[in-house]
């Protein structure tokens, strides 16, 4: 047998886009594998949830390209397996579900492979659920029917003949049939359906850029026409499709069809963009810096040393809290070892990556904010002579320790454990994505942000047509540093936490409905 023990290979399901729908199974063997096999119909956010070591491999439709044969997907399976990795083949949908899935087993069966299925939510389930669509219901739909409109071009068959399920009572689930549409609508009227049967196109199913057309049998060919619906689609034909108009809970969310953009460096864009996307927002993360961890060893080994001595420690932000902690736990694995200091943080994000490791934080300012944090140390704890650790980055301001020295008097040394460094955008995919469609919005978290957006304004232009987003602030720092920069704020949180700021987005974004051609950003955008 040509397998190897430890080899196998798993044809997972990936669903029909909206990483939520994912099953357990699959989030797991997406986790443990070593090698990736995917396909464009598979969500690509699924990778991050792969090892950082894990070898990734597209053998979707490219740009220009033509798709990759399906013997040659297969034969990098075989060559993945015999090499003693554990490989996932992911695959939109359910791989069973006209996913080629039949065909890989298979060949995996032909050359001793082991394997193991992962069945996925096929897009019609998907699909449906989001709009609203009941694919069976007692009183008019018994029947459900998968098909599909697109034929393998390596198959010497004739079409299917659509006219055979030109039938009352069912619902008809066609798969990649918007290229056809003309040769199916046909067949099924020529077949006997009704002309003013539902019928509806619903375009990238499930995700927050989901678009559709409703309409009836007789006029689907003409609306689709006028539209912009196109792959990928899935179209729903039959009398439970009446449904989708009144119960599209989907869409009716606060934020659906608004585009925004979130600015926070990559690892930590996950908490704002998962608050966007459960209102409805189709996020797009720009980066605009990224934070990486940059330390003196000697200086770090000096205040560890001195660890007992400090009755204040003051946390900038919350990657200043993670990259501490991370070398404390290292240099001494008990978080005891910090000794009876007190700890203060600015903003409420802070405190929380504080938190985390179970330490009671005892000072968070009412606006989040350094200034606002000395202002109140001073007032009402009263720190003049006593020893203060400020762990911090490259561009914390420098007015935080002179305060603290001059007007505090305390006696205050710095741990710079991270440096702020612009994130260059220019060939980013969501960027070009940015700049051919704009955005309704722009979250702004930092005015090192606004610093790198505006530092990379040509490279970010918006093409004709785009839409010209509003600039959101999270709090009176970034606001001034929009201001600075000729960029007029259309929003600010009322308080500086994700939460809220949220909030503020869903408010005013309701509010300016009308108003989408406004343009509040510099002209060069």
């Amino acid at each position: 047998m040509s397998k190897k023990s430890n080899s196998i290979v798993y044809l997972v399901g990936a669903g029909p886009g909206d990483l939520g729908l994912l099953t357990v199974r699959a989030q797991e063997r997406i986790a443990e594998a070593d090698a990736i096999v995917y396909d464009k119909l598979a969500n690509p956010a699924l990778l991050e949830w792969a090892r950082p070591d894990a070898e990734c491999i597209y053998v979707g439709k490219c740009a220009g390209q033509h798709s990759i044969p399906q013997s040659e997907i297969q034969a990098i399976l075989l060559k993945l397996a015999e090499s003693g990795k554990k490989v996932v083949r992911l695959k939109g949908g359910d791989p069973f579900i006209f996913g080629r899935g039949g065909e890989e087993i298979e060949f995996l069966h032909q050359n001793e492979v082991t394997y193991e299925i992962v069945p996925g939510v096929t897009a019609a389930l998907g699909a449906a659920a989001y709009a609203g669509i009941p694919l069976s219901h007692r009183e008019f739909s018994s029947a459900i029917t998968f098909l599909t409109g697109h034929e393998d071009p390596e198959k010497q068959t004739l079409q299917l003949d659509f006219r055979k399920y030109a039938q009352d009572g069912s619902t008809l689930c066609i798969y990649m049939g918007v290229g056809q549409l003309p040769r199916i609508v046909t067949e099924l009227l020529e077949g006997g359906l009704n002309k003013d049967t539902p019928a509806t196109i619903i375009q990238w199913a499930t995700l927050p850029n989901q678009a559709f057309l409703d309409s009836s049998l007789g006029n689907l060919i003409k609306d689709h026409q006028a539209s912009e619906i196109g792959a990928p689609a899935i179209i729903f034909i039959g009398q439970a499709v009446r449904y989708s108009a009144r119960n599209n809970w989907f869409t009716a969310r606060p934020l659906f069809g608004k585009r925004i953009v979130v600015t926070r460096t990559r690892d930590q864009a996950g908490r704002l963009s998962h608050l966007l996307t459960a209102q409805g927002a189709d996020v797009i993360e720009l980066p605009f810096i990224k934070v990486e961890t940059e330390f003196d060893p000697q200086v770090v080994a000096e205040v560890f040393a001195e660890m007992a001595v400090y009755e204040w420690i003051i946390f900038t932000s919350a990657n200043g809290v993670r990259i501490f902690f991370d070398l404390l736990l290292k240099a001494y694995p008990d978080i005891r070892c910090l000794g009876p200091m007190r700890i203060a943080a600015v903003g409420r994000a802070t405190a929380e990556a504080i938190e985390a490791f179970n330490l009671k934080v005892d000072l968070v300012p009412q606006k989040a904010n350094g200034d606002t944090l000395v202002n109140e140390l001073i007032q009402n704890e009263g720190i003049e002579s006593i020893k203060v650790l400020v762990v911090t980055g490259n561009l914390n301001r420098k007015t935080i320790v002179s305060r603290l020295e001059e007007e505090g008097c305390a006696i205050v040394d710095t741990l710079p454990l991270y440096a702020t460094r612009q994130n260059d955008l220019k060939n980013s995919p969501e960027a070009q994505r940015y700049r051919k469609k704009g955005a309704h919005a722009i979250l702004f978290t930092s005015a090192s942000t606004v610093q790198s957006f505006s530092e990379q304004s040509e490279a970010l232009k918006l093409k004709d047509g785009a839409i010209r987003p509003a600039l959101g602030s999270i709090g009176p720092m970034t606001s001034a540093a929009l201001k600075k920069r000729g960029m007029e704020v259309a929003y600010q949180a009322p308080e500086s936490n994700l939460e809220h700021y949220v909030v503020e987005t869903i408010s005013y974004l309701n509010q300016n409905k009308t108003n989408k051609s406004k343009s509040i950003c510099p002209t060069s955008l």
